[in-house]
């Protein structure tokens, strides 16, 4: 991208008395930033857009491109949901479906509460003017105005540029429902998604896109992420790896010797079906990073995208027959995600044929990190998205400051002599890690003291399905197909 670049508990069911003492809080907090100058419900500059459209005609077309690739992004979320849910056991598919649907809309409100005021209050555009109408305020570790979309932010460059931004704040999100899955309460996930959207993921995102620290650096053109290797993925894979650690593993996952077992997934039809989607809607999570379809960089980045997915998939599958002898549909797919998180921060700033060689890295890159987390932290990623997430991110990362050609934004990298973007590149990848983990391991460590982390077991070994949801994925095989209508 630019340099713009809880409350639910467990306990008497959904609607059980800490569900309402958690509802409750988040309203005060609200109540808080409202009394506390947060909102100011005057009109915004040009909530019509009429002004706009009149200063600057080619603004229909730039608005149409990023709203339709927002729209985009947020069609990702079916995609992780199918992945995701295909890569567990059957017992726990509603429950993975469930918090794939719910994560969102936690994620939407709290970004619209506060996650886009303290990520992109006090950003600049190109020019040194403020980016956008009532993000005024800010400074170099958070921004402070844009709350609720109300006042000046009431305004149709805003809120466009919020509807993009949540839809990205969201995949962070998802991101550890795979990792935390088949043991995890959906109360404290529900929680987690909206204290992730409105503190953690937005506090990093402001350093990078929102005019603060990172994207300052006296190192190259600063850092860069230009879609979100780092911003999302990294973060995201970084904090559900430290609520895996907090939760603890699978029952079964490990022997007494600390040796991992294998346990499979139950549809691969929804591991490619959800792996097909993730990859198409990744055209509008690089693509319309641009926010404007006016700048031509876009065919760059689409082929760049598209060129580092295929290079992963065929890289992971050809290791994995390599090594087995069988072509693995689960890896392979997994590769190809790992070669789109790769070019996610690079792929504006380098070109096809270095694409190629980032997305073909990547899955080893994401192998190597699976083995870490596996057999060495022992730690319980049921789909491996530590791999593809954190560790692919990271990569990306790295990949901008040794590919970047300078061709674009005045980014370059080691290929053609340059040294200082690596640095700042590094500082980022530093940043990330101590943020994304120790922000996790806070955030599942207060959750773990108060409401739990983990079903009991014996919801474990039945499955969480029946136990929190009432119901399973495939009703007709277990003997609830009749059960008496609900009143």
């Amino acid at each position: 991208m630019r340099p713009i670049g809880v409350f639910l508990a467990r306990g008497g069911g959904l609607l059980g008395t800490s569900v309402w003492k958690s509802g409750a809080s988040i309203a005060l907090a609200l109540a808080l930033v409202a009394l506390s100058g947060g909102l100011a419900f005057a009109e915004g500059p040009d909530p019509t857009g009429a002004e706009a459209i009149k200063a600057k005609p080619e603004l229909a077309v730039n608005f149409a491109w990023t709203l339709v690739a927002g729209f985009l992004v947020f069609f990702m979320q079916l995609g992780f949901a199918l992945l995701g849910s295909g890569l567990i056991r059957s017992k726990n598919t509603v429950n993975y479906l469930t918090k794939s649907f719910l994560d969102f809309c936690m994620c939407a409100l709290a970004f619209w509460a506060f996650g886009f005021a303290l990520m992109f209050g006090g950003a600049t555009g190109g020019d040194g003017s403020v980016l956008s109408s009532g993000l005024e305020a800010g400074n170099f570790l958070v921004g402070f105005s844009g709350f609720f979309l109300t006042g000046a932010a009431y305004d149709v460059s805003t809120v466009q540029l919020w509807f993009f931004q949540v839809v990205f704040a969201a995949t962070a999100a998802t991101i550890v429902a795979g990792m935390m899955a088949e043991r995890t309460k959906i109360t404290a996930y529900l929680a987690y998604s909206f204290l992730v959207s409105a503190l953690i993921y937005p506090i990093y995102g402001h350093w990078v896109w929102g005019g603060g620290w990172l994207s300052t650096l006296p190192f190259g053109a600063g850092a860069k992420d230009f879609a979100g290797s780092g911003v999302v993925h990294a973060i995201g894979g970084l904090v559900g790896l430290a609520g895996a650690a907090l939760v603890g593993a699978r029952i079964g996952k490990y022997n007494a010797d600390g040796t991992p077992n294998r346990i499979p997934g139950h549809n691969m039809v929804y591991v490619a079906a959800g792996t097909l989607i993730l990859f198409f809607g990744w055209f509008g999570f690089n693509t319309g990073s641009t926010l404007a379809a006016t700048d031509l960089r876009i065919s760059v980045i689409a082929v760049n995208t598209f060129l580092a997915g295929c290079a992963g998939a065929v890289a992971a599958v050809y290791y994995g027959l390599a090594k087995t002898g069988k072509a693995d549909l689960p890896l392979a797919c997994n590769g190809a995600l790992a070669g789109l998180v790769g070019i996610t921060a690079p792929c504006a700033y380098v070109a096809p044929w270095a694409a190629v060689v980032i997305g073909a890295i990547a899955p080893f890159v994401m192998l190597a990190t699976n083995w870490l987390v596996e057999r060495v932290l022992r730690i319980d990623d049921p789909v491996g998205a530590a791999g593809v997430h954190a560790g692919a991110g990271l990569w990306g990362l790295l990949a901008v400051g040794i590919f970047a050609d300078g061709t674009y934004g005045d980014v370059a990298g080691l290929i053609v002599g340059q040294s200082g973007q690596i640095v700042a590149q590094l500082i980022s990848i530093g940043t990330v890690l101590v943020w994304g983990l120790g922000t996790g391991f806070l955030l599942f460590g207060l959750l773990k003291a108060t409401m739990g982390l983990r079903a009991s077991r014996e919801e474990e070994l039945a499955g969480l399905d029946v136990p929190e949801h009432g119901t399973t994925a495939y009703p007709e095989g277990d003997g609830l197909s009749l059960a008496p209508a609900r009143s």
